[in-house]
């Protein structure tokens, strides 16, 4: 054991959470401390390099960022807006939707009024489901205070957390089409039918209908700047410190202690992993059975196969928006499926050549897996800091994979294979490993509209000076996650400071 380390915050984990709460703190004259347990910083956040192509991990497009809008402000708090290079996604069509059998496709336009006069074209009888349907939309975002960065209370949103978001959106017509349409990139949030509430619909897609935007060279920038704000205000980011310890006496936290035996104090402590990680990191009595055996019980999103292309240059045209495809009729029901349904569906991000926007140079497309397809393979681990091989019949799994996944992606992409120079492919495993849930699941903790206080977790704790952050608080997603940024520093700084200050900007 080496010693002690003594800090005013020790932030456990890089995500964007843990990052931003750093950000938050350090600007406010806290001495702060982030471990990270990988050798690259960010979490989801992360890049990656393959043939000279980078790939995003999990930030294929980020929503609210035009000037005003609320992430905008945050990230203008946070010192680093303007250090972003963004791409703005195609005005008349952010998202573009696909069915298997229907030629058509289906626009969502940026901006409320042009989101309904692009989908008048496909749906000229439908004015008023549209209308009633963005009404919604905004009436939810208007219900949560922090959405707004303004002070409120729980009983606002309170008349809107039990709605369904599969429910509402069917109610609104008896056109079959436009109701899968509205709700056909559902898989942004890992959507379950008769479960995912309306309000988590709402937040997200109102912050992409506000505008809709791409990170240039990946979405690992914004853990770059956000350390970088962490440093120059004199905190410190630690990487291959994983910890293992939470070690409490009574209701205060004493330190952490890493795999290598490391101890760090500091007067308060944040975690930005799994509350069911953070809970097995904890010994002692300290929380109750109840409270553990509630965290524990939730249910997690579900997780990917991610199939990332690096494309031959000048071959494949760059599209400026992102591609949902759905092989059958059930929008919501990509995630339940046999050996013979699957990929039900899929998710394609497209990003430009830096060279010439013109052409693509890579493609993500995503499609859901259950983590209990690679249970042959569960007890592997392999990050880039710690390589290990899984074996060669996972090789030879995750190329079956991929191949049926192309073959879906080519119904409507005919010549895509003879574009692609080379694929890479994560699985549930990959992201178990990189993100820490033990599940893979790429959006934290399932938000349940029959029981929604359920899945609140607090950013307090039992222990007076253990918080926590990241996506499993209120919302996942870069606007989400700060967002769980601002909760969880406000409950230090005050909250109604905070957000005057993040306004103020």
């Amino acid at each position: 054991m080496s010693n002690t380390h003594n800090y005013d915050v020790i932030i456990i984990g890089s995500g964007l959470g843990g990052l931003s709460c750093g950000a938050i703190l350090s600007k406010n004259g806290y001495k702060v401390c982030v471990l990270e347990k990988n050798k690259q910083l960010g979490g989801c956040l992360q890049t990656f390099s393959r043939d000279k192509t980078i790939f995003d991990s999990g930030v294929h497009y980020v929503g609210g960022l035009a000037e005003g809008q609320n992430l905008y402000q945050v990230f203008k708090y946070l010192g680093i807006m303007d250090k972003l290079n963004l791409k703005r996604l195609d005005a008349d069509c952010f998202d573009r939707i696909a069915f298997n059998g229907d030629p058509r496709e289906y626009k969502m336009a940026q901006g409320y009024e042009a989101f309904v006069q692009g989908l008048l074209q496909d749906f000229p009888g439908e004015e008023k489901a549209l209308r009633e349907y963005c009404r919604m939309l905004q009436y939810i975002c208007e219900k949560f205070p922090l959405y707004n960065l303004r002070m409120g209370g729980y009983d606002e949103k309170e008349a809107v957390l039990g709605i369904d978001a599969a429910e509402f959106i069917d109610s609104l017509t008896s056109n079959k089409r436009l109701t899968q349409v509205l709700a056909a990139n559902n898989t942004l949030y890992a959507g379950v039918e008769g479960k995912t509430p309306m309000y988590v619909h709402a937040l997200v897609l109102n912050s992409y209908i506000e505008s809709s935007w791409k990170c240039v060279n990946g979405g690992s920038q914004i853990g770059k700047w956000l350390a970088r704000v962490i440093m120059e205000n004199g905190g410190t980011l630690l990487k291959h410190k994983e910890v293992k310890h939470i070690v409490a006496e009574g209701h205060d936290v004493k330190y952490v202690e890493t795999a290598k035996g490391e101890r760090f104090t500091a007067k308060q402590f944040i975690s930005n992993v799994h509350p069911s990680n953070t809970l097995d990191m904890l010994e002692g009595d300290s929380i109750r059975h109840a409270y553990r055996a509630r965290i524990k019980g939730l249910e997690n999103s579900n997780s990917t196969l991610m199939l990332n292309a690096v494309l031959k240059p000048g071959y494949f045209p760059h599209m400026n928006y992102n591609y949902y495809y759905h092989d059958i009729d059930d929008v919501w029901g990509g995630h339940v499926y046999t050996d013979d349904t699957w990929p039900a569906n899929y998710s394609m991000f497209i990003s430009p050549n830096p060279k010439d926007h013109h052409f693509a140079n890579a493609l993500s497309i995503m499609a859901y897996m259950n983590i209990k397809e690679v249970e042959p393979w569960k007890d592997t681990f392999n990050t880039v800091s710690n390589e290990a091989s899984r074996g060669a019949d996972y090789e030879a799994f995750k190329k079956a994979k991929a191949e049926r996944l192309l073959d879906v992606v080519e119904k409507r992409f005919p010549v895509l294979r003879q574009c692609i120079q080379s694929y890479y492919v994560a699985t549930p495993l990959s992201f178990r490993d990189y993100i820490g849930t033990y599940d893979g699941a790429m959006y934290g903790i399932l938000k349940d509209s029959t029981n929604p206080l359920r899945t609140f977790i607090s950013a307090r704790t039992k222990l007076s000076n253990l918080f926590l952050t990241g996506q499993n608080l209120n919302m996942h997603g870069i606007l989400g996650v700060s967002m769980s940024a601002v909760v969880t520093c406000g409950e230090l700084l005050g909250m109604e400071k905070l957000l005057h200050d993040i306004k103020k900007a």
